[in-house]
């Protein structure tokens, strides 16, 4: 529940161990207070009271650096959070109305004629949910240019550093820090999707390490186009401005008693390290954004590169017997089972079973998976069109396109403008009778190209398509979830392509890289680590050597520690893999099976980061803990180094159990570790148990 000063213009806002304050000064200013540790709501009247420092003359504002959300118009020079323009002008000259506490919610709440806005903010454990409504409430339309969720603002400090994830498609989810400079560092995506080159989310600190200091943290849950603007103003002050969209060439157009609610920018404070913020990310996720987070995610077996698009009842009905003798709990038919679906230039859009490959439909071969004991999934790719498709012959004004320019294809498809009402209703039909159909458990929900031609010349505004498709994304995993709850969706986009906040709200896990390859992963992990929980982060074990991206050889343990590190699965071709093979496979599976609470749902740790040596993280969870550990080379004569545990109570006594070891008080890990490593690309687990 937020806490309100007796005059009404002081808001605190308080979770376990951080705080965030704001003030409403007597011009009507709202100003940012505090953010950081926990403070009594007389420390943030205290600092309400406090003079604003001078600023210099007329070339600078009184309110850059402060101002809680910053408008284009009046006195300020700093990125604006929001730009309106109507037929007679543009800019924002806002008034302050009056603010609500609605349980844990605070609505402050402005007007600028016709215009209504609304910052609301939320506490979640130690996030600071904050996001905007904007409410045409006047006669005329208004267009929205810019519409960000919110703007951070930092304390003064002396040496900010920026931590980002960026990438490309296979390589997602790369850490980077570096010095925050002067002027600003922009990240996002024009793509129409969440995008493979950024994760949205920033950390900002000047001397963290994993364990220790302070670190701020930006998470924005939009699965779009986006964008988040880092500024170190020339004061020297910091603020975080992000939001939908990447321009500010017109994100909407609001007419009369129309609204806009931005999508949720959340942030966090920390002082115990990257590594503290991560549990604290982590923890929220679980709890508020995931559905069904407390239960854990079946082990999983997918049929792409065993098959391609070369598949049939019989053969999948094969690959599922193997599957499930490995203790697989999830069995899921990939690419190729629908229309003329033979190769990736056909098919897309008619999402019914091809007669030739599945004569009764998916139903027999769903039944078949059931009684072997598992689940039945199957992928689709909802938003897209192959031009050799009958959807795309009866209805080819439904993708995307420019008038009078050439619909440009990647992978022989285009994107379906899903802004339509009548694409949504036919995408709506199509998968909700697929699912009505056969006992579907599973959707692997697909997005394999960004936007390019993002037009639509029948629409008096339509660059609206770049939020109404999200919007109408989110809206049919919504309505499909509410019709078949016992279904769980994961997101896909060429690997990590749409991970974000906005998606992980409607999916249950999220597939985290194309790029398979177990080295290759533990980067792509470590970096993912940082923001999203393990809980999500589906992982497969796949053949070696390595054929689809750098041909390395590694072992089966190897491949196979580096996916329980999340959601493990399995995507090799079972009908090539070899009896012992299969054997340890199942061993593999059913140690994971053992560990699987601890690491969807336990407490990370990154021991050591993967930089060519030796690397690790654990897993705590009540009394007892893992540690997977990945041995990338060893030179000879040097020594596997010890691992000092953490999160373990100091006075507790614990039992490894790969070794025999008993420790008390601080955990420090070395015989277990030199004799279950012992090359080049090896890998262990071991597991420690209170006693």
């Amino acid at each position: 529940m937020p806490e309100i000063a007796d005059n009404g213009r002081t808001w605190l806002l308080t979770g376990p161990t951080s705080s965030y304050a704001l003030h409403l000064t007597e011009a009507d200013e709202l100003v940012h207070l505090h953010w950081g540790p926990g403070i009594a709501l007389a420390d943030a009247e205290a600092l309400a009271a406090l003079p604003a420092s001078e600023r210099g003359a007329s070339f600078e504002s009184p309110l850059d650096g402060r101002e809680e959300y910053p408008v284009e118009g009046g006195p300020r020079f700093v990125r604006p959070a929001l730009s309106v323009r109507t037929d007679e002008r543009r800019g924002t000259e806002w008034s302050y109305e009056d603010f609500e506490a609605d349980g844990d919610e605070l609505r402050l709440r402005f007007r600028d004629a016709g215009l209504s806005v609304t910052l609301h903010y939320r506490m979640r454990g130690d996030v600071v949910e904050r996001w905007t409504t904007l409410r045409n409430d006047g006669e005329r339309p208004l267009e929205l240019l810019r519409a960000d969720s919110a703007t951070w603002t930092l304390p003064e400090r002396d040496d900010w550093r920026l931590s980002q994830l960026h990438g490309r498609w296979a390589a997602e989810s790369r850490l980077t820090r570096s010095p925050l400079t002067y002027g600003e560092q922009v990240i996002g995506s024009r793509r129409g999707h969440t995008g493979h080159q950024h994760l949205p989310w920033v950390a900002l600190d000047t001397d963290a390490t994993e364990e220790r200091g302070e670190v701020y943290g930006c998470a924005l849950g939009w699965s779009g186009s986006w964008r988040i603007a880092v500024a170190q103003l020339p004061d020297a002050r910091v603020q975080i401005t992000g939001g939908a969209g990447y321009d500010d060439s017109g994100l909407l157009r609001l007419a009369a008693g129309e609204s806009f609610t931005t999508p949720v920018f959340a942030g966090l404070w920390s002082d115990a390290g990257f590594g503290g913020a991560s549990r604290t990310w982590h923890a929220y996720q679980r709890a508020y954004v995931v559905p069904d987070a407390e239960q854990d995610r079946p082990v999983l077996f997918n049929s792409w590169e065993a098959t391609y698009f070369d598949i049939s009842e019989e053969q999948q009905g094969a690959l599922a017997r193997r599957a499930a003798a490995m203790g697989v709990e999830l069995f899921v038919v990939d690419d190729g089972w629908f229309g003329a679906r033979t190769g990736d230039h056909a098919g897309l859009g008619d999402w019914r079973p091809n007669p030739d490959r599945f004569p009764g439909g998916l139903k027999p071969l769903a039944d078949y998976v059931h009684g072997l004991g598992m689940q039945f999934g199957i992928w689709v790719e909802p938003e897209m069109v192959n031009p050799d498709s009958e959807l795309y012959r009866a209805h080819p004004d439904w993708v995307q396109f420019q008038s009078g320019r050439k619909r440009t294809e990647f992978r022989n498809q285009l994107v379906l403008n899903l802004a339509r009402e009548d694409v949504q209703e036919y995408l709506w039909e199509q998968l909700h009778g697929l699912l009505s159909s056969a006992p579907v458990d599973y959707v692997k929900w697909d997005f394999n190209r960004c936007f390019t031609d993002a037009g639509w010349p029948d629409d008096p505004y339509p660059q609206r398509l770049w939020v109404d498709h999200v919007q109408a994304l989110y809206a049919l995993l919504d309505r499909l979830r509410a019709a078949h709850p016992g279904v769980a969706f994961e997101s896909c986009s060429g690997g990590g392509g749409r991970i974000d906040l906005g998606i992980m709200s409607r999916t249950d896990q999220v597939w985290t890289s194309d790029n398979t390859d177990p080295l290759d992963r533990l980067d792509i992990q470590h970096g993912f680590s940082q923001i999203h929980p393990a809980r999500v982060m589906a992982a497969w074990v796949t053949d070696s050597p390595n054929t689809q991206l750098n041909g390395r050889v590694s072992s089966l343990r190897f491949r196979f520690v580096s996916a329980m590190a999340g959601v493990l699965g399995v995507g090799g071709d079972l009908s090539e893999w070899s009896e012992e093979e299969l054997a340890e496979a199942r061993r593999w599976v059913d140690l994971y099976k053992e560990i699987r609470p601890l690491v969807q749902q336990g407490d990370l740790y990154r021991l050591r980061p993967p930089a060519g040596g030796l690397s690790a993280v654990q897993y705590v969870r009540g009394d007892e803990s893992v540690v997977l550990a990945w041995l990338q080379a060893q030179r000879f004569g040097e020594p596997v180094p010890a691992l000092r545990l953490r999160g373990l109570d100091p006075t507790g006594t614990y039992e490894c159990r790969e070794s025999g070891e008993v420790h008390r008080g601080a955990v420090l890990l070395h015989h277990g570790l030199r004799t279950g490593l012992r090359g080049d690309l090896d890998a262990t687990v071991i597991r420690l148990r209170r006693i």
